[in-house]
């Protein structure tokens, strides 16, 4: 005797339909849906209640389970939908995506069609960072808790089959270790507790242990009207109001999830709440819902990466009309025929194996081809190795666990031995690292890098930056005074070069493409500067900085920050001229060249102290303008090859191309003649 059937309930489709459109307005960026994205949480509690409660009366009415039919009836509901949306949008992807970009798909297609998706996303940037919105696949990532989820389940079940309250144990037990798990690691560990399974898994055992008590109660799910009208405002509330950010899921998780438990668990009596979720407007969205999760993010994350950004409300919702659009399609013609359809179970296994083996291997095929550059012309071949040439080796590198350095990071760049030149600077050091240790190599003097990004190799100053965190810019200040005081104990230090992103810390801001970041700078003494233009803080900073260094090394050179090419991102140029042509394409707002009368205000009070130190001869100024600029302009592209990563940081590329300019660091003094 098999399990007893559940019956259809219409409100379950009307609370998908909020889950989905919570989760659609969210993603679109809708103002009023902050939470929507906790249309994800409402989803698992559904699904445990559903899959619990089959798999709980099937051993009940059997004493077993049957994986065959259980992942018989998974793999033809989502499979169909799934391996279409993956076709479809790898087809776009092909013509849009430029080459590490589709190299990084082959590798989402991959990790999605194992389940295995929200570990990869994991160990990428979270989601709600910026970057998010590139990933065409990274929506996989709830899909792949789900089925890690539906492995552990019916497992558990068949392990401890014989033994009823044990399974009850082990299933309250799981429940509260998640749940805790999710609280207490959050503030802590916030994109491992969104992304990865057994911080989610309360979530889903929410809705399973709803079931079973359903189940073993007879549980009628007519309940009390109060509590449909609560479960609702909960569950409104958390699309409404619960902030996107590092505190969630945890504490904040459980109000979506007690939400969607106390209408599902309310769900059938005769209210406003029940009638509301049962019209047939709810049911028509909650039916779609699956198709409708699959393919809006997809359109969203393609068409913004072909737009840039949408023109306004009306762009807006016409992207998410096709998202619909395409959901109805999916679900008509893909999703119900195969859910209808009664093939021998052995062809739909095969034709998951199939399908799957496919996809694995289109991913891997992309990823080993690395995104196959080839597909777009020359125009865009010298921005696409731009945009690919700012990976440098920091295999050398070393965080000593003792010592006047311990805690940084320390990079050994030349000839192994002890470090004769100490190159202190902020992320152009970084952009300048091939080219430095192939000089360094070229005279055989070994040397040290210490880099951090956004942090002026300047003494006794704090910053605080846009694009930075407290702590980041507390580690700036630290680090730097770290530094300081670890030079006594460094005796084979002769040579100093410091490298900086000097206009930017003087004028406070950025230029052209990313003239949003801002940086301000205070001093840690000398209250008479406070109120001082922050030009003439750094101008201090910078003099008694070489002060200081004069006491320890021989020689103090400073590389003239590079010329800023103000409109000008390889990434963005290279998507400009990769996608020329296209109608919905938005103008170019990128340029490889920069007037050098247009810098000439930003550079003057940046470059004022080192010029001015220069001309007494206590530093050696190093410039890389003869090299970049004609007598006019300044360019990001030379000879075909891409000298600019972005408008400020220069390629390796530039960086080995321009090694000559640090040949006075790397020169050894000459020899002191025998005295007679």
């Amino acid at each position: 005797m098999g399990p007893a059937p559940l019956a259809y309930r219409s409100d379950i489709d009307g609370l998908r339909a909020i889950a989905v459109i919570a989760v659609v307005l969210y993603h679109f960026g809708v103002p009023g849906f902050s939470g929507g994205f906790t249309g994800v949480d409402i989803f698992f509690v559904i699904s445990g209640f559903l899959i619990g409660g089959i798999l709980w009366r099937e051993h009940d009415a059997t004493g077993t389970i049957s994986l065959r039919q259980f992942y018989l009836r998974r793999f033809k509901r989502l499979a169909p939908a799934y391996f279409t949306m993956a076709a479809l949008t790898t087809v776009f992807a092909a013509a849009l995506l430029l080459p590490f970009e589709f190299r990084e798909f082959g590798k989402q297609l991959i990790s999605a069609t194992l389940y295995l998706s929200n570990v990869m996303f994991f160990r990428q940037a979270g989601y709600f960072d910026s970057a998010s919105d590139e990933k065409p696949l990274l929506h996989t990532w709830s899909l792949a808790v789900e089925e890690q989820f539906y492995i552990f389940l019916p497992l558990l079940i068949l392990l401890l089959s014989r033994r009823r309250g044990a399974i009850l144990a082990a299933l309250i037990g799981a429940w509260a270790l998640s749940l805790a798990g999710s609280v207490l690691l959050t503030p802590k560990m916030q994109t491992a507790t969104f992304y990865l399974f057994p911080f989610r898994a309360w979530e889903l055992l929410s809705g399973v242990l709803l079931a079973i008590w359903g189940c073993e109660s007879g549980r009628r799910w007519r309940g009390h009207m109060a509590l449909s009208w609560l479960g609702l405002g909960l569950v409104l509330a958390s699309v409404l109001l619960i902030p996107a950010g590092p505190w969630f899921p945890g504490f904040l998780a459980i109000v979506p999830v007690l939400g969607t438990v106390l209408l599902l668990a309310n769900g059938t009596g005769r209210n406003p709440v029940n009638r509301m979720l049962s019209t047939r407007e709810m049911v028509f969205a909650g039916q779609i819902s699956y198709s409708l999760y699959l393919w809006h993010w997809p359109v969203l994350t393609l068409s913004l990466y072909l737009r840039g950004a949408y023109s306004g409300p009306l762009e807006t919702l016409l992207w998410m009309g096709l998202s619909v659009g395409l959901a109805y399609l999916s679900w008509r013609y893909i999703e119900t025929p195969a859910r209808r359809a009664k093939p021998p179970p052995g062809w739909v296994f095969a034709a998951t194996a199939v399908a799957s083996a496919a996809t694995l291997a289109l991913g891997g095929w992309l990823y080993v081809k690395d995104g196959m550059p080839t597909r777009f012309g020359q125009a865009a071949q010298q921005h696409i190795a731009a945009s690919a040439d700012f990976l440098q080796d920091w295999s050398r590198c070393t965080t000593p666990a003792s010592g006047p350095l311990a805690g940084l990071e320390v990079c050994p760049i030349g000839p192994d031995g002890p470090p004769q030149v100490l190159v202190w600077g902020d992320s152009h050091l970084r952009a300048f690292r091939e080219g430095l240790d192939l000089a360094a190599h070229e005279a055989d003097m070994p040397g040290i890098i210490l880099w951090r990004a956004g942090c002026p190799p300047l003494f006794d100053l704090r910053k605080v930056e846009s694009a930075a965190t407290l702590a980041q810019d507390t580690g700036c200040s630290n680090g730097n005074l770290q530094i300081r005081q670890a030079l006594p104990a460094l005796p084979s230090l002769r040579k100093a070069l410091l490298i900086g992103r000097w206009t930017y810390y003087a004028n406070g801001t950025g230029i052209g493409l990313d003239q949003h970041n801002t940086i301000a700078i205070y001093p840690l003494e000398g209250p008479a500067l406070i109120d001082a233009p922050q030009s003439d803080i750094i101008d201090h900073a910078a003099t008694a900085t070489i002060n200081t260094l004069l006491d320890r090394f021989d020689e103090i050179l400073v590389l003239r920050q590079p010329p800023e090419i103000a409109q000008y991102d390889s990434r963005i140029a290279a998507r400009e001229a990769a996608h020329a042509g296209w109608p919905l394409a938005p103008p170019p707002i990128t340029s490889p060249d920069m007037p050098r009368a247009a810098l000439a205000r930003r550079i003057a009070p940046a470059e004022a102290p080192w010029r001015r130190l220069a001309a007494l001869g206590v530093i050696t100024l190093i410039d890389p303008w003869p090299q970049l600029c004609d007598d006019t302009s300044c360019h990001a592209l030379i000879d075909g090859k891409g000298y600019y990563f972005d408008n400020n940081h220069v390629t390796n590329t530039a960086a080995i191309a321009l090694r000559n300019l640090f040949a006075p660091v790397f020169t050894r003094p000459a020899a002191e003649e025998p005295k007679s």
